[in-house]
């Protein structure tokens, strides 16, 4: 079977981050399976759109297009953008602050060997902006900055659902489900929600129930955290944020699916990072009572966030939107 070509959208909001852009654009132009395409979407920034296409208006490296955000304000519609005007058969998505490594879409591609497949997530790793992870910041709350958690199966594992800021989706599963949820996703940096990739993959799991969805750890990204996103302030409110999205999902596909690995996550992989940090407070070593800690905090805020939402929900709240994508190729 002939490796499908793959288009990947990064979707970028700010000047602020120029410099990751530029490198997340490179580490994709350095693969080793090349991409077919690169397509750079602009959330409603003039300034960045123009600054952008100058850039790459003749660059050499693999073909850069930049377009802007075709939707209302967000990452949700952003990525539609993409998708819509994208040409490959897979399309792939690298966080705006991230860099993949070299063989990123050679393992995506592989994945798609069986039709089955519609969805390939990969690893990604954080690097923090201090040069070290904070000793009280759990690696189970990993995905508070984007990351990969422990918790996560190893290797190349089906899973429910692929995480947003490194994943890959057959163009046919756009086709079947629609594309991502406007209204739950991030707004740059105005709101640290997330979900609308769950959200996504469980209806693309409802539209084809043989349907495969895969993480594979080869496919490695390394993913900028900036210093403001070290700190428990914004662990607080990154956790009381997912709370919520996890509200509007299950409210969306109903609670036995929209929280179905969460389960696992709270009674199995939570407890466990509890009892090493406790262990490693007796043990005296540097850290372990504030990851326990941490661990609590962020289970407490996560939960209160849901039952926030789900009151919302149920008084009439806000609901958000899935809109159908015209696919391009």
């Amino acid at each position: 079977m002939t490796a499908p070509a793959i288009s990947v959208v990064i979707c970028v909001y700010t000047e602020d981050r120029w410099e990751d852009i530029l490198a997340a654009v490179a580490s994709v132009r350095a693969q080793s399976r090349p991409a077919l395409e690169t397509l750079l979407v602009v959330d409603h920034n003039a300034a960045l759109l123009d600054r952008l296409a100058a850039e790459y208006k003749e660059a050499d490296g693999g073909p850069v297009r930049v377009l802007a955000n075709a939707g209302p304000r967000g990452l949700s519609a952003g990525r539609n953008t993409g998708v819509a005007a994208s040409k490959g058969e897979v399309i792939a998505f690298l966080d705006d602050d991230a860099v993949a490594e070299r063989d990123w879409l050679r393992h995506f591609a592989e994945g798609y060997a069986d039709p089955r497949v519609l969805a390939v997530g990969g690893r990604t790793e954080p690097v923090w902006a201090s040069g070290r992870r904070p000793v009280w910041f759990p690696e189970e709350f990993d995905w508070v900055v984007g990351c990969t958690y422990r918790g996560l199966p190893p290797g190349r594992v089906r899973v429910r659902n692929v995480l947003g800021g490194n994943a890959s989706f057959r163009r046919s599963a756009f086709e079947l489900a629609g594309g991502f949820a406007t209204g739950i996703g991030r707004d740059g940096d105005r709101r640290p929600l997330g979900c609308e990739e769950t959200e996504l993959c469980i209806r693309i799991s409802r539209a084809r129930p043989d349907a495969v969805l895969l993480i594979d750890d080869r496919a490695v990204i390394h993913h900028r955290v900036p210093e403001v996103r070290e700190r428990f302030a914004y662990f607080r409110t990154r956790t009381y944020a997912e709370g919520l999205s996890k509200a509007l999902v299950a409210r969306s596909v109903g609670a036995a699916k929209g929280l179905e690995s969460e389960r696992r996550y709270t009674t199995r992989v939570l407890p466990a990072g509890i009892a090493r940090g406790l262990r490693d407070a007796a043990l005296a070593r540097p850290g372990g009572a504030g990851r326990a800690g941490a661990i609590v905090a962020g289970v407490l805020g996560a939960a209160g966030g849901y039952v926030v939402g789900s009151v919302r929900a149920r008084r009439g709240g806000p609901r958000f939107a899935v809109p159908p994508v015209e696919v391009g190729g």
